[in-house]
């Protein structure tokens, strides 16, 4: 049986416990417990997540594990790693097999030293805070997850599934880590980075106008679009329009168009069906050459790199 070690402290995210669920997924397709899986922490007892919930732990003192994974904190930038934990931490790195972290939990391996000289990621809303702290790390912030050695670091909450996913397909196979994928309804492996989040929601308006012509863009992606159009959806002048969505979003419409036209003509080449062709006349780019230096702008890799990377990772 294999002994994993969860690292919880005051302040952890509640989306890193959905990481236990892929463990769990593991034990019942073997149809019996080959994880074990130990909440720990420095004193004990119930710790407090970010959200108030409170969830039961072990003090932590054998620092052997098979597997030790440092859950995500949102406090760790403002308060620092707890010295106590680091020094866990980097004993344990010593003596276990794995040693990981959950989004934020990085910060904990960067500061135990474990990620010098190293390629490591971890949620991209902290990578500039990250690198300024620890030069002598390779930081990836478009990566799920990162595997360097016995050193293991993944994204943002929700990317701590995608590496317990891999960790199981390392000790079990990539059939039981399908299997545990689609128990979860989750991908097996999930294709591009992290920067996959939304680029609608990037935008961010605030006015229900401009929150109305992005939607019409969505919509129409496939269609010629122009400013008077955008304009009369949002019941806006155009000159008022332009610089409404300027001001909201710190884009022209046109940057903004071709922004979300990326974002689907990427999401449509990563689920492989579909010609470079037939994407760029889907998403309104017309014609494969125009999509080419769109995406070498904003993505610095043309469409067909894109694919034969995305291929690559789903086939590693």
């Amino acid at each position: 049986m294999q002994r994993v070690g969860f690292l919880l402290s005051p302040g952890f995210q509640v989306t890193t416990l959905a990481v236990l669920s892929v463990f769990e997924g593991a034990d019942f397709r073997a149809g019996e417990l080959r994880y074990n899986v130990r909440m720990i922490s420095k004193d004990g007892g119930p710790v407090r997540s970010s959200s108030g919930l409170m969830v039961e732990t072990e003090k932590f003192r054998d620092p052997k594990f098979d597997t030790l994974i440092v859950c995500g904190n949102i406090l760790l930038e403002m308060r620092g790693s707890d010295p106590a934990v680091v020094e866990f931490v980097r004993s344990a790195a010593k003596v276990s097999r794995r040693t990981a972290s959950v989004c934020t939990g990085a910060f904990v391996l960067g500061d135990a030293g474990l990620l010098d000289g190293r390629r490591a990621t971890t949620h991209w809303g902290h990578a500039q805070n990250f690198k300024a702290r620890f030069p002598n790390v390779t930081l990836d912030e478009d990566r799920i997850f990162i595997v360097d050695g016995n050193i293991w670091t993944s994204a943002g909450g929700t990317a701590g599934i995608d590496l317990a996913l891999a960790m199981v397909e390392e000790d079990a196979g990539a059939d039981v880590a399908r299997y545990v994928a689609k128990l979860l309804v989750v991908y097996h492996r999930r294709s591009g980075g992290q920067f996959q989040r939304s680029a609608l929601l990037e935008l961010e308006p605030k006015s229900d106008r401009i929150q109305s012509a992005l939607a019409f863009v969505k919509k129409n992606l496939n269609s010629t679009i122009s400013v008077e159009q955008l304009a009369s959806v949002a019941n806006l002048s155009t000159r008022h329009f332009s610089r409404a969505f300027q001001s909201e979003t710190g884009l022209s419409p046109a940057k903004a168009i071709e922004k979300l036209r990326i974002e689907a003509a990427r999401l449509m080449i990563e689920e492989g069906r579909h010609s470079i062709e037939t994407v760029a006349k889907e998403t309104g780019f017309a014609d494969r050459e125009r999509m080419r230096r769109a995406f070498v702008r904003a993505l610095g890799q043309s469409p067909q790199e894109f694919r034969r990377r995305t291929r690559s990772e789903t086939s590693a």
